[in-house]
C-alpha cells in the first residue's frame, strides 16, 4: 500500500515519458494498491488546478482532471485519518500523506516515515 504525493500526480500529468505517469497508468489499472484521505484527495485537486501548473496551454482541462481524479479514486483505498501529526515534516503541507500512510497502516514515499518504522518506497525512471 502506497500513499502518492500530490507532485507526483502533477508530473503524472505533465508527461507521459516518466516513472510518474506509469506510476498513475499501474494505479489506473489496478494493478497497485494506494490510499487516499479526505485531505490528499482535496490536496491533489487543488495542485492541479492552480492556474498555470500544467503549463500555459495545457492537454488537459479542468473537467478531464476531474475525471483522472475520479477514476483515482474509485481504485483507491479511502482512509479518514482520526488524528494530527502537525507540524512534523520540514515542509508541513505535506504531514497529511505521513497521516494518510499510518491511517492506512502501510507504507508512503517520505523519507521523515522512517521515524515511524515505515518503508519507503523508491521510483527510478
Amino acid at each position: 500500500m502506497i500513499v502518492v504525493d500530490a507532485n507526483v500526480m502533477l508530473s503524472a500529468l505533465r508527461s507521459s515519458r516518466g516513472a510518474s505517469h506509469l506510476l498513475l497508468r499501474t494505479m489506473l489499472a489496478g494493478d497497485l494498491d494506494f490510499a487516499v484521505s479526505p485531505a490528499v484527495s482535496l490536496e491533489y485537486e487543488d495542485v492541479l488546478k492552480r492556474p498555470g501548473i500544467l503549463g500555459g496551454h495545457p492537454w488537459i482541462s479542468g473537467a478531464e482532471i476531474d475525471t483522472v481524479l475520479d477514476a483515482v479514486f474509485s481504485r483507491a483505498k479511502l482512509v479518514a485519518p482520526w488524528f494530527r501529526f502537525r507540524p512534523f515534516l520540514t515542509d508541513p503541507k505535506d504531514d497529511l500523506y505521513i497521516e494518510c500512510a499510518l491511517t492506512a497502516g502501510r507504507h508512503t514515499s517520505s523519507a521523515a516515515t522512517s521515524t515511524f518504522g515505515i518503508p519507503q518506497l523508491r521510483l527510478s525512471g
